[in-house]
Order: C-alpha cells, then sequence, then structure tokens
C-alpha cells in the first residue's frame, strides 16, 4: 500500500510540473488516504504481534 501511496505522489509531482493542477490535487488527496490507511495497518500489525507474545 505505501508503493501505491508513492505511485501516486510521484504522478502528482509530475502532472504539477506541466501544469496538471486538477489532477495533482487529486493524485494528492490519493496518496494522503493511502499513506494513513497505511500507517493504521502498520500500527495494528505491529499491536497485534505484540499481543500474541
Amino acid at each position: 500500500m505505501l508503493h501505491y501511496a508513492v505511485v501516486f505522489l510521484v504522478i502528482a509531482l509530475i502532472a504539477a510540473v506541466f501544469g496538471f493542477g486538477g489532477i495533482a490535487a487529486s493524485a494528492v488527496g490519493i496518496a494522503k488516504i493511502l499513506f494513513v490507511i497505511f500507517i493504521v495497518l502498520a500500527v495494528a500489525s505491529f499491536l497485534m504481534g505484540l499481543l500474541k507474545k
């Protein structure tokens, strides 16, 4: 999931360089959402690993 967040961030940067503001804003929004989901799942996985021991 982190991979997809980075991909959308790169797409947003490329779109911003070429002047596509709407596409860049959408890609940044998607990247932010994916990054937050990744962080939540990573923390949940870490906590579950601690609880099982």
